[in-house]
């Protein structure tokens, strides 16, 4: 039995923007409630898209009055920190500020942000569905409350569904969308596209009591505080911060979720007393605990304890949501990350640690606290889904998306390998045509690869080498794919996810996209392909565009990408993009010669010659790095086999690895400093 799911059970597609609405972007959104959360809805609507005409309506003056100083006071320091033009600046700040009702008449989308208080809300619906249009759409950003409790009860309920925004919510990617059987799946779809399109990770849960994330994260909360007869708050958050960002108390100093957690567990002891929150958080104020990152010592046995406990309600709660599908483990896992700060997801943080440790720290916790739900398989079951990647299929094609959002969808080992398994199951469909390859959301294909092994590396080449080709098996499977495999640019593709794109045997974009080697500033060089591929698929003409990209890090820009034929096709929307991308696969699918675009023959270029001054725009780049890219270029066209010039790529980037300047450069990106690769540190 598996878990593993080819594509999300309501929407049509798993990636949201293969979606086609029969709707745009909403011209107007009206927010509902003033308080802690509306205006930084209203924030992230105007900053996403300063087009959008906000209103936020309150009962009182005194809320909106301090709304409007927090979304100047945000949009001003956008401004100073160069987020945004002061023109964009002075869009965001234009939001219509009333107690007024009427004046949401004309709204796309109306969100109410009130008190956790069912009868308050479901007045407020009544409110709004008098003053909207009959298209408007209407949700709620209730953390925990029911849909079918909230709208069932509206004329039309069928435009209605739950939005339940993280904070900062206008900042926060993450917002879970509630399909429920009163909504229809044209709302639930038009809602996961467009918070996608904005920039959101929205994630479709079931209407349950708190949804999916805040099963997790209000447990972890007041699990926490049943050991403070045992730990303080300080201890329990340093070893908290083994697995989240942030302890439970200090989180929920950041968001003054005492309320939350007593109002959100009171409805889940609908389902098991076990959940009745701790009568502590009525009477603390704010919790006395340490700050983010301040180091504490925890005794060993307090330590095990609070470990134990922390990893048993987490393991307890996502089996279960698993189990009864509120939502996808991949979601599960994921949103954990982006919405509430964890290191690893879940799934991630049992895989890790092993069956065994979690099984010791579940018995136990499920000993101590009777009525928690247990795990209905072994662990093993668990873990059998894509993490990084989701996958659709349009026209008997498959579509690969790269989903890792919240670090711009760069590559890692375990990304790559799912993308070589997604394809691998399909090698002998005879009826699966071949494969397009994308980025998540709107704005990145893929920012690179993590650099994170990179530290390992330095001054060992032959691990150097070692690493590049591993990390270039799915690239190598690529080169030998007798299935068309098509790159759709939908946003900048950088490093590693430049490669990639350049091993496919086609690459369509967007007019906005733009392409970049940025290695060259942290004092290496591409190491899986990017000093050979380009050479071998594009030739002597382009060749000097690709020196100095790869020597200076130099942009390259859309139209100058398709006029050395690079981008093969430009497209006008995402949905557009994998459609030219289909008819690409099929084009290609429908040919009876092979799809070799890379020579394997020696290849003509201009030959790059080591200068005194290599520089990136204003940055000084190392003179060593760049004598080795040069030496690896031309030894590489020259080279009488692409098998051969692939191995002289490799090490090539193991000399660089194994230089000053990518100690200095890779050091100095992992501590967010700017590097000094002329006079790099002897440290």
């Amino acid at each position: 039995m598996t878990i593993e799911r080819e594509a999300h059970p309501y929407p049509e597609y798993s990636n949201p923007l293969i979606i086609t609405p029969k709707k745009d972007v909403p011209k107007e959104v009206a927010i509902i409630g003033a308080g802690a959360i509306g205006p930084h809805i209203g924030y992230f609507f105007k900053f996403s898209r300063p087009t959008i005409d906000v209103t936020l309506v309150d009962i009182e003056k005194e809320p909106l009055k301090e709304a409007e100083k927090r979304i100047e006071g945000l949009a001003s320091k956008g401004i100073r920190y160069n987020k945004m033009t002061k023109e964009m600046g002075e869009k965001v700040k234009d939001v219509t500020y009333t107690q007024d009702y009427s004046e949401i008449e004309n709204a796309d989308l109306v969100i109410e942000a009130a008190t956790e208080d069912l009868e308050v809300k479901k007045g407020i619906f009544k409110q709004i569905e008098e003053k909207v249009g009959e298209n408007a759409i209407i949700t709620s950003n209730t953390s925990s409350i029911p849909a079918k409790r909230l709208f069932s009860e509206l004329d039309n309920p069928e435009r209605t569904s739950i939005t339940h925004f993280f904070a900062p919510a206008w900042r926060n990617p993450a917002v879970e969308i509630i399909k429920w059987d009163g909504s229809t799946r044209e709302t639930i779809e038009y809602l996961y596209w467009m918070f996608c399109l904005l920039g959101k990770l929205p994630l479709i849960v079931e209407d349950e009591i708190a949804f999916m994330l805040d099963r997790v994260f209000d447990n972890w909360c007041n699990e926490s505080t049943h050991l403070l007869d045992e730990a303080t708050a300080s201890q329990i958050d340093g070893v908290a911060e083994e697995f989240a960002q942030t302890g439970p108390f200090y989180t929920l100093n950041l968001a003054d979720g005492n309320k939350i957690i007593i109002k959100s567990n009171n409805l889940k002891m609908e389902e098991n007393e076990v959940y009745e929150p701790n009568n502590i958080f009525r009477s603390v104020a704010e919790w006395d605990t340490k700050e983010m990152g301040e180091e504490i010592d925890v005794p060993e046995k307090i330590s095990e304890k609070v470990r134990n406990r922390l990893l048993g309600v987490v393991t307890s709660q996502s089996c279960n949501i698993a189990d009864r599908e509120i939502g996808t483990p991949a979601d599960l896992n994921l949103g954990c990350q982006v919405a509430l700060g964890f290191r690893k997801g879940p799934f991630d943080i049992m895989e890790s640690l092993g069956k065994s440790k979690i099984n010791e720290a579940l018995d136990t916790f499920l000993e101590e606290r009777k009525g928690m739900p247990a795990p209905q398989h072994d662990l093993s079951y668990y873990q059998n889904f894509y993490r990084h990647i989701i996958t659709d299929q349009v026209n008997g094609v498959k579509i690969i998306t790269i989903r890792r959002p919240h670090v711009r969808n760069i590559l890692n080992d375990k990304l790559t390998n799912e993308i070589l398994k997604a394809m691998k199951v399909e090698e002998n469909n005879p009826d699966l045509k071949g494969f397009v390859i994308t980025g998540y959301g709107p704005d990145a294909f893929s920012g690179g690869a993590e650099i994170d092994k990179f530290s390992a590396l330095l001054g060992e080449f032959d691990d150097a080498v070692e690493y590049a080709k591993d990390f270039s098996e799915l690239f190598r499977y690529i080169d030998r794919s007798e299935k068309p495999i098509i790159a759709t640019l939908n946003g900048y593709a950088l490093g590693g996810g430049l490669e990639l794109a350049l091993r496919c045997h086609r690459i369509v974009g967007t007019k906005d996209v733009w392409l970049r080697f940025p290695e060259a500033t942290l004092g290496i060089v591409p190491g899986v392909g990017g000093m050979v591929v380009p050479y071998r698929r594009w030739g002597k003409e382009a060749s000097p565009t690709f020196n100095d990209m790869i020597r200076f890090s130099e942009k390259l820009k859309a139209d100058e990408a398709a006029d050395i034929g690079l981008i093969s096709e430009f497209a006008d929307s995402y949905r557009d993009l994998i459609d030219k991308a289909v008819t690409k696969v099929k084009e290609l699918a429908g040919k009876e010669e092979k799809l070799d675009v890379i020579s394997d023959e020696p290849v003509e270029i201009e030959e790059p010659q080591p200068v005194e001054d290599p520089r990136a725009k204003d940055q000084p780049l190392s003179k060593e790095v760049d004598k080795i890219a040069c030496e690896t270029i031309k030894k590489a066209a020259k080279a009488s086999s692409f098998e051969e010039a692939l191995e002289i790529g490799y090490e090539g980037f193991a000399k660089t690895a194994c230089t000053d300047a990518a100690k200095e450069g890779v050091t100095a990106f992992q501590k967010g400093k700017k590097p000094d690769l002329r006079n790099p540190s002897s440290d």
